[in-house]
């Protein structure tokens, strides 16, 4: 199992270094090079120091036959995805070549636009600069196109744009930048899933660390990569974030979460839950942190920026900057709790609109600063917390206005193999496992002609699933630490001294 491990790590390492030496410009041999010595530490590092104490005993034969072939389709399903990344006439590589909208969609082109524009205009959420000329006038947008790819709009905060700017630097072309950007999100989302992993302990590590494949060959996790939507990023980055607070590391810890909270706002979530457990030196740590990220976004950006976000700020948070509202097959495929509203106007509710969406949204809020805040008092051990900080972000990002399939089902398919991986991996839990990934799959592109209410009846399953392992998730959380809290006061009762939780001091 340990070579196996250090192989498939070996080689994800090796395919992310043909990324970036490609994205930096490199002569495909220097990259041939890059890549086999990066494999080779890959396996030598991982080999010598492997991710999770792996415990053979935790595994069972259906598991290894699942993770296996799970491991070398995912390596596939990588290997073809980096083609397209590479050479986007290769069509034939993408996730769902026979839909115009899945090959050419791309999010990083709102990023890249945004990252350039605002060097001669502060307005960078003026719609001008992503919509063709003249598509307002016809009420139905028309984006412009960068090469092959049509132009999203950017609804990120200014700070955000330190990221791109960055990887503008490095590969001026947008082509260049896609392949770059696809190693910085895989990247992460590799280092988050393995770090997790350890941090698990060895047996629900092991199995976690066997079930990781699962979320690799998925639909919503290639989709995230081949459309460059940093949400997958944020996720991970958020995870490694609490995890350096965990090892007390709390500079860097801070600095991960304090950029990937300004960027994305929802990671804040996180800080409720720091607040309750206590944890001065992580807020603190990320408090400094987010200053010095706001005070190198003021030097290379300026101010306007920043009042031009604040001016739409409330149309980001209510959903009037999205197009997706007025597209009634987006709005189909919206995974978020105040999307719900806009779904029941498709079914004919009255008074279902951009009303009853903030409404909702803001309840939603409510309870999910509620969740946190209690998850946050709950006494958990190191080897439980991760279930906590990966659920509380899902909450999370059930607020945001738009949440479509192509990325919303990642976190949970994440969330159910750790959830999957707390049991023994008999018949009964590969069953349940395998056929809730399948209902997180289900999509359908939205060039493919379905009638709005029948994709929102398509698209419910897997949205109705996220919900409802976010419900269990956040139960198990609950009912563990009112559990061990129970046990704590017990000991204390018969004049044992409880274990202490994680203060931060």
């Amino acid at each position: 199992m340990r070579v196996l491990v250090a192989l498939s790590v070996a080689l994800a390492v090796g395919l992310l270094a043909v990324a970036v030496a490609a994205g930096l410009g490199a002569p495909w041999a220097l990259v041939a090079v890059a890549a086999g010595l990066c494999a080779a530490l890959g396996f030598w590092a991982t080999w010598r120091h492997p991710a999770v104490a792996l415990d053979a005993a935790a595994s069972s034969r259906g598991l290894a036959w699942l993770s296996g072939p799970g491991t070398l389709a995912a390596l596939v399903l990588l290997t073809r995805l980096l083609v397209f990344m590479a050479d986007p006439a290769q069509v034939g590589a993408s996730l769902v070549p026979s839909s115009d909208w899945e090959v050419r969609h791309s999010c990083l082109t709102a990023y890249s636009v945004a990252a350039q524009a605002v060097e001669r205009t502060p307005r960078i959420y003026d719609d001008a600069l992503y919509d063709a000329p003249g598509s307002s006038a016809t009420g139905v947008r028309t984006p412009r196109m960068l090469g092959p790819f049509r132009v999203d709009v950017f609804e990120y905060p200014p700070p955000f744009l330190l990221l791109p700017r960055a990887v503008g630097v490095l590969a001026p072309d947008f082509l260049r930048q896609r392949l770059l950007w696809f190693a910085l999100e895989a990247g992460l989302m590799l280092g988050a899933l393995l770090a997790v992993a350890r941090a698990l302990g060895p047996t629900v590590g092991t199995r976690a660390l066997l079930m990781s494949p699962l979320v690799w060959v998925a639909y919503p996790t290639l989709s995230v990569l081949q459309k460059g939507n940093v949400q997958g990023a944020v996720i991970a980055a958020s995870m490694l974030a609490m995890l350096l607070f965990e090892r007390r590391r709390w500079a860097a810890g801070g600095a991960v979460l304090a950029f990937v909270t300004l960027s994305k706002l929802f990671p804040g979530m996180l800080l409720v839950y720091l607040l309750a457990r206590r944890q001065w030196r992580a807020l603190a740590w990320t408090a400094v942190m987010g200053a010095v990220w706001l005070g190198l976004s003021l030097l290379d950006l300026g101010g306007a920026p920043y009042a031009a976000f604040l001016e739409r700020l409330p149309q980001i948070l209510g959903g009037e900057a999205f197009p997706a509202f007025r597209n009634p097959a987006a709005m189909a495929i919206n995974f978020s709790v105040p999307g719900l509203a806009f779904k029941l106007k498709l079914f004919g509710v009255p008074g279902m609109g951009f009303a009853a969406a903030k409404a909702l949204g803001w309840v939603y809020t409510l309870v999910v600063i509620a969740a946190a805040w209690a998850a946050g008092r709950r006494t958990s051990t190191p080897a439980e917390r991760p279930l906590a900080w990966l659920t509380l972000l899902l909450l999370a990002t059930l607020r945001s206005p738009f949440l479509p399939q192509a990325y919303a089902a990642f976190t949970p398919l994440w969330l159910l193999t750790l959830l999957a991986a707390t049991a023994a991996p008999h018949a009964r839990t590969l069953a349940a496992l395998g056929l809730t990934w399948l209902g997180l799959n289900v999509f359908w592109p939205l060039d493919w002609t379905l009638a709005p209410r029948t994709l929102a009846l398509l698209s419910g399953v897997p949205q109705l699933l996220t919900f409802a392992l976010a419900a269990l998730a956040l139960a198990r959380v609950l009912r563990r630490g009112h559990l061990e809290s129970r046990a704590s006061r017990a000991a204390l009762a018969a004049g044992a001294r409880p274990a202490a939780t994680a203060s931060g001091l």
